[in-house]
Order: structure tokens, then sequence, then C-alpha cells
């Protein structure tokens, strides 16, 4: 038995290795949240591997128990960068986390050079470990509000989760199970729940691999899985409540970015772009950039109809078009006229 759960923890945390080494470096698609997974495998996997080799080996020297202890100030604030980088889709890390992260690093760096653990094992478990739970519990606690939109969803029965909800959900859960463990086995409880969250680890990384090789859920590559959905109708209240939630992000004025893309919009929804697309299609019988067009026409006339000092031109630049010819064209084809006789048939009006 002992060397059985031995195996799967070992297995986990091997596995946890090659996997932030895969992210890191052999995955093609360079990307924020793609990094900051990585990296929160990583974290987990040194700590999850310390707690491995203690468990079964009393004797493991000091200076283990330090890089391991050293990697869970990390493993908090990873989960929370990584969930906010997926939910608002963040592309670049912001400087505030890079502040954050350097003065994690600088933090465990000179307090373990000054009071190293082999030497001063008492001021770690009285001290340092204290704080660096502190951290890993309040990020956990953090990370759980980001996705609290999310767990509304699950009580709602009428809403259906995204795939990648589930993802998000279950990353979180895991990382929660993990953290819990461990900190019951911190403040005394019994030692089961120390090996428990190794084994919660080697679950959770055979969950991620699923979901790399097999599923779009984790939305690493954003693959190109372009699937017709003829015989997969959205249901009709999560269709209503994307459309909602796509009407309420053209109300921000999302649309007069003239290098709008399907992805982009879709990415904002937190959806797969083939959903965004087919929900369109099936409930407004519409194409994404039909639907994009005809909010800004209407930014066009709102524009036509209030004083301003732009030309006709600048104002299919200003809502959004990138060329005066797809202006004009787009405006003719919605209206039924041109801009400038759009313009002349409103004039009294506003005089």
């Amino acid at each position: 038995m002992v060397g059985l759960l031995f195996f799967f923890s070992a297995l986990g945390v091997f596995n946890g290795l090659l996997l932030s080494a895969y992210l890191f470096f052999m995955d093609k698609e360079k990307k924020l949240s793609k990094y900051l997974l990585g990296a929160l495998v990583f974290a987990l996997s040194i700590r999850i591997g310390k707690s491995v080799l203690l468990y079964f080996d009393r004797g493991l020297p000091k200076i283990y128990l330090q890089i391991g202890l050293s990697a869970c100030i990390f493993i908090g604030p990873f989960l929370f960068f990584y969930l906010k980088s997926v939910t608002q889709n963040i592309t670049k890390l912001p400087k505030q986390w890079k502040w954050i992260l350097l003065g994690l690093l600088a933090f465990i760096i000179i307090a373990g050079s000054i009071r190293p653990y082999p030497i001063y094992p008492d001021f770690w478990n009285t001290y340092l470990v204290k704080s660096i739970y502190t951290v890993w519990f309040l990020a956990v606690i953090a990370s759980g509000y980001i996705l609290l939109p999310i767990f509304k969803k699950i009580g709602n029965k009428e809403i259906t989760l995204f795939p990648t909800d589930k993802w998000l959900v279950a990353i979180y859960l895991g990382n929660f199970i993990i953290a819990g463990a461990f900190f019951l086995a911190f403040f005394g409880f019994s030692m089961a729940y120390y090996i428990s969250g190794p084994l919660v680890f080697s679950f959770f990384l055979y969950l991620a691999f699923f979901g790399y090789y097999y599923t779009d859920t984790a939305q690493f590559s954003e693959q190109k899985a372009v699937k017709k959905y003829a015989n997969k109708k959205i249901e009709a209240g999560t269709a209503n409540q994307l459309l909602a939630q796509l009407a309420d992000l053209m109300e921000t004025g999302i649309h007069k970015n003239s290098k709008l893309k399907l992805k982009a919009v879709a990415e904002e929804l937190n959806i797969p772009t083939h959903q965004l697309s087919q929900v369109l299609n099936d409930n407004l019988g519409k194409s994404f950039n039909v639907y994009i067009n005809e909010y800004r026409i209407k930014a066009a006339c709102q524009l036509l109809k209030t004083p301003h000092n732009l030309s006709l031109e600048g104002i299919g630049y200003e809502v959004g078009f990138n060329s005066k010819s797809t202006f004009f064209t787009t405006f003719k084809k919605i209206t039924g006229k041109t801009p400038a006789q759009y313009q002349q048939e409103i004039a009294p009006k506003s005089a």
C-alpha cells in the first residue's frame, strides 16, 4: 500500500515537471496564460515533490524542505494570475504582477539566505511558513472571487456552463483541495491530509493532460477544430444569455475598433469562436461581420444626427471602418441610402 501511494504521488510530480516544461519551452503557441499555468504547475510540482519525499523519508535533508516551502509562496499568486489572464483575456504580464512576483522572490531569497532552514528550522516553522501559507491562503480566496460569476452560473439550472467555465472551475477546485490538505496538516491534523495533497495533485495533472490533448476546455492553443454544429443547436436560454452579454459588450464601443475580429470578441465573452459564430447565425441569421457593421452604421447615424466636425469619411473611421469605400458601401447596404443622402434627409429635422 505504501509503495502504491509513493508511486502515484511521485508520478504526479514527474508528470507535473514534464507538463510545465512543455508549456514553457515546447508548445509552439506563446501565450501568457499558458506560461502562467506552466509556472503554477511547476511551483506545485516542487512543493508536492518535497511533501512526497518527506512523507516517505523523515530523514530528508532540510535544504529540500526549504526549497519546497519556498515554492509555496508562488502557488497562490500564479493561480490568481492564471485565472485572471483567462477570464479577462490579459495577453501581456502587467507591471503590477511583475512587481508582486519579484517582491515575493526577493523576500524568499533574502529570508532563506539570512535564516536557512537547515540552521534555523524553528524560525521557519514559527514565522516564515506561516507567512508563506498566509500568502497562499489569501491568493486562493482571491482566485475564488474571480470565478464568482461562473459559480453563480452553476447554481442556475437554466444556464449551461461553457467548456472554459468548467475547465477554470476544475483548476480552481484542484488547487483548493491541495491547499486545504496542506493547511490541515500544517495546523496539526492527521498526516493523512499531508499525503492526500500529492494524491489530489496527481489526479489534477491527469485532468490537465486530458484537457490539453483531448478537449478544447483548456484553450491552450485555441485549436481550429471548427466543427459544424448543425445538429447541436445551442439551447435557447444559453443563446439568449450570450446575446445579452454580447449586446452589453457592444455598448462599451468595442465595435469601433477597426481591427476587431471574431476571436477577440469570443475571448471577451470567454467562449469558443465557433460558439459565438453559431449563436449569431442560428438566432439572428447574421454573420459576425454583419452584426458588427450594423452597430457601426448605427453609431454613424447617431453622429450624423448630432453636431460634429467630422467629414463623412472621418465618421466612417470614427465608428470602426478602415476605408471610405467600405463605409459608404456598408452604409447604403444597411440603410438604403448613402451617408450624404442620409445627412440631407435629417438636416431639416436637426435645424
